[in-house]
């Protein structure tokens, strides 16, 4: 992919405002999004990819001046699985996210102050939502595939579950229909380390009248503590094993060993782009998540027709494989056409953003020829 650049679409006005699941309303909505390859005369090419926790709208290629590629740049592009000689793919920034789409630090144009914690909780249905929106926007009816990895593939399932009409292939990735308490508990020790950190100021860190930089420590030590759980101990074993970051122990406290440095940096890095409200909100969203709770929504799927590729990787233990399984299951049971595949990789859950040869074959071969 050579460069590419993020659009903006205010998808909610007004005079048409978003109505959330919850039952609050957003006045309005701008998403930031970006497209790859060309859309066929008939509109029937079209790939939505839906990112994860934290990802953005910048998925592929490269922003001008910029050195960095789009997160999943190594799937998409010419020749590439979602291929953009024959694929028109579409990626965007979520609802309640921090990159061009708004969220709880947008400003609220009913106070002209950013929303902060007055934002309306989400659900993962208010994601498929502005999602929809956009395809309307884009003049687009009906998706040849949606596909997703981690949060992504928990949008896919809901938008199947919504629309199936809509969705004619499902690509569901590293995903989960229900936390584990486990998961659930990850995320409680990340909001509580944003939402104890003195710079939280109780969600207005980012009002003007308030002093404060914001809960850079807090949401540093949320990253880390995540980024644990994103890889595997076989993959953090092969990386750093056991090494010093410098040639010897420095003893103490401080940063000695590998494995501290590149968590301290990854915890570095993250607060310059991402912000902590949005980390709050979406990991709540993914939480309450729970599809299969509605007794119906197999039977939509499969009244729908979309068939999927559910995927899994044998070291990821943050979404392990029987959270792919339960998937299978309810959709198998309920007579949707599904295949599976459990891909091996020794790098946890963060596999399904990586170049992996049995990885990529899968989804090209699931999603064939237009």
């Amino acid at each position: 992919m050579g460069t590419t650049h993020t659009h903006q679409a205010e998808l909610f006005t007004p005079d048409n405002p978003l109505r959330l699941s919850g039952g609050a309303e957003l006045a309005q909505v701008e998403v930031a999004y970006e497209t790859y390859g060309e859309l066929n005369h008939d509109a029937s090419n079209a790939i939505f990819v839906c990112h994860a926790l934290t990802g953005d709208a910048h998925a592929a290629g490269f922003h001008e001046g910029s050195s960095k590629p789009g997160w999943w740049d190594n799937i998409i592009g010419p020749g590439r699985p979602l291929d953009t000689d024959r694929w028109f793919v579409i990626c965007p920034n979520l609802l309640g996210g921090c990159r061009g789409t708004t969220g709880p630090s947008s400003i609220n144009p009913a106070t002209g102050r950013a929303y902060g914690v007055d934002f309306p909780l989400l659900q993962i249905s208010d994601f498929v939502t502005v999602h929809r929106a956009l395809l309307a926007h884009l003049g687009i009816e009906k998706l040849y595939a949606a596909i997703g990895g981690s949060m992504g593939g928990m949008q896919v399932l809901q938008w199947a579950v919504e629309t199936p009409e809509q969705v004619e292939r499902a690509v569901v990735i590293a995903a989960s229909s229900r936390l584990t308490a486990q998961n659930i508990a990850f995320s409680a020790v990340a909001r509580q380390a944003i939402m104890r950190d003195p710079g939280f100021a109780e969600g207005r860190y980012l009002d003007e009248d308030v002093d404060v930089e914001g809960p850079r420590s807090g949401l540093a030590i949320a990253r880390m503590m995540a980024h644990i759980t994103y890889l595997s101990e076989q993959g953090l074993a092969e990386k750093f094993g056991r090494r010093f970051q410098n040639e010897q122990s420095l003893g103490g406290f401080g940063v000695d060993f590998a494995v501290e440095s590149y968590l301290d940096h990854q915890g570095s890095v993250f607060l310059d782009r991402f912000d902590a409200l949005s980390y709050l909100y979406l990991t709540r969203v993914m939480d309450y998540f729970d599809p299969f709770d509605d007794p119906e929504a197999v039977k939509r799927i499969a009244e729908g027709a979309t068939r999927f590729l559910v995927m899994s990787f044998d070291t990821d233990w943050r979404f392990n494989t029987n959270h792919s399984r339960r998937i299978v299951r309810q959709l198998v049971d309920g007579g949707v056409q599904t295949s599976f595949r459990e891909i091996t990789s020794p790098w946890g859950h963060d596999s399904f953003l990586l170049e992996l040869d049995d990885y990529h074959r899968t989804v090209a071969a699931f999603l064939g020829a237009p």
